[in-house]
């Protein structure tokens, strides 16, 4: 049974860092891409940066985020991270890691296939 596990999320405020992590079990992690999304009160789930799987190249950012956020996986751990510096208010949110089957990343969250519990991010200003 595949199972996603986030950790590291909390309160920072405006300008602050935080670094979620994704623990992988139950799936061939090498070679599946990871994607982070997140999700406002109210909102939909909104992509924010995906990675591939065995060969780390091609990783997506949404523009929200481009220059602030940085996505990495470590595959000896199982593990992946999302590095989020400069954050603002509209950052809070609870991110999600998923799973996809295939080493191709994607934007589009209904091609994964795993999803952890979900993260919650508070950003105060």
């Amino acid at each position: 049974q595949v199972q996603l596990v986030e950790s590291g999320g909390g309160l920072v405020q405006a300008g602050g860092s935080l670094t979620l992590s994704c623990v992988a079990s139950g799936m061939a992690f090498n070679s599946a891409a990871m994607g982070w999304f997140r999700q406002a009160p109210g909102k939909e789930r909104a992509f924010v940066a995906a990675i591939t799987g065995i060969v780390t190249s091609g990783t997506p950012v949404a523009n929200s985020v481009r220059g602030r956020y940085t996505i990495s996986r470590d595959n000896a751990k199982n593990t992946g991270y999302l590095q989020m510096d400069k954050q603002t208010p509209e950052d809070t949110c609870v991110y999600y890691c998923a799973g996809l089957g295939e080493s191709s990343p994607s934007r589009d969250s209904s091609n994964y296939d795993d999803w952890g519990e979900g993260a919650q991010v508070t950003v105060s200003a």
